[in-house]
């Protein structure tokens, strides 16, 4: 497909400086882009590309000021960044705008659909299952038994949502995901050996939530595992039965959350975090990378850092405290030494 400079500038609500008839088929990072590509600049470590990138069309902010002529023809727009965003949801939806259905596939006929409805080959859709308008189900893919995906959800090749589970609006998951395995529930017994106790809840999945590649949430033991609207999940990420994420939190791949924690809304969590079970997360809790929590975050808008995790300037304190210790250790012996030299000349007195 190919795009002008001013159908672009159109859709962007930009301003044009240039040939408005120039044409572009792909896009490209602005030190790669060649001959008929698109690009952006909106860092300004980068603006030095402006004048040696050989991409036709660029979108830049129009704060920016060129210091010498440049030969792409420019689109100003208030935020670059956001308007190339913008153009890369259009053109994903352009070309993943598939509809009908493939074969093999199966689709029994309690199945219900709504219009404009996709589902690739292979995919094994349970019983009861129902798909709203513009649900788009890739190869591969199992839904289990009374499953429900709302409108214009995007479910990616091999991603298994179990029996039950819920699924909001424009939810997204990628490859891999797995909605609604049992939780980690078993009762220890008197010889030693564990008996499974029957994870009998699900998923509820609210809308505008994007849960990356091979992650895994947990159905409830009883009632249901809630990620809220907006969530954001990098890949392999573990979510325990029980657990509730709130509204537009945000969590790093690597990281685990034990059973029925609560994390409130606007919460940052890093990579590779760990939290016990049964604690509440307060909301605008931010979380460094790697660190542990075992108690519950009361107050809001709290920083922490650590394993276990604590507050995060204090963590930093005590980290370069650390590493100061050898040099902390040379000098306490340094004046024990000293001390002990007066003691003895005292006593040689």
């Amino acid at each position: 497909m190919q795009f002008s400079a001013v159908q672009l500038a159109t859709m962007l609500d930009g301003k044009l400086e240039g040939n408005p008839d120039v044409k572009v088929s792909n896009i490209a990072k602005i030190e790669e882009a060649g001959d008929g590509m698109l690009s952006f600049i909106a860092n300004p470590k980068y603006e030095e590309f402006i004048y040696t990138t050989q991409a036709s069309i660029l979108i830049v902010n129009e704060s920016l000021i060129t210091e010498r002529p440049v030969t792409p023809t420019l689109i100003r727009v208030k935020d670059a960044y956001s308007a190339f965003a913008l153009l890369l949801e259009k053109y994903k939806q352009l070309v993943g705008n598939k509809t009908g259905i493939q074969q093999p596939s199966h689709i029994p006929a309690s199945v219900k659909t709504g219009a404009n409805v996709f589902v690739g080959a292979f995919a094994y859709l349970g019983e009861n299952v129902v798909l709203g308008n513009n649900v788009k189900i890739y190869p591969g893919v199992y839904l289990g038994d009374n499953v429900i995906v709302n409108d214009d959800a995007v479910i990616y090749p091999g991603v298994k949502v179990y029996d039950n589970c819920v699924l909001g609006k424009r939810v997204i998951l990628h490859a891999g995901c797995v909605i609604g395995g049992d939780g980690f529930g078993f009762a220890p017994q008197p010889d030693g050996s564990y008996k499974k106790v029957p994870q009998i809840g699900n998923v509820v999945i609210h809308d505008d939530v994007e849960i990356g590649a091979n992650t895994t949430i947990d159905r409830a033991t009883m009632g249901s595992t809630v990620i809220r609207q907006g969530v954001k999940l990098d890949n392999l990420i573990q979510v325990a039965h029980n657990v509730d994420i709130g509204t537009d939190t945000v969590i790093a791949a690597q990281t685990g959350v034990s059973g029925s924690t609560k994390i409130g809304k606007n919460c940052v969590i890093g990579g590779q975090v760990g939290m016990v079970g049964h604690i509440h997360i307060a909301d605008n809790t931010k979380i460094n990378a790697q660190s542990g929590l075992s108690k519950s975050i009361a107050d809001p808008n709290t920083s922490l850092n650590g394993s276990p995790a604590f507050d995060y300037k204090s963590s930093l304190k005590s980290q370069a405290i650390f590493r100061n210790l050898p040099d902390l250790e040379k000098r306490v012996k340094e004046l024990e030494d000293m001390v002990k030299q007066l003691l003895s000349e005292r006593e040689g007195v």
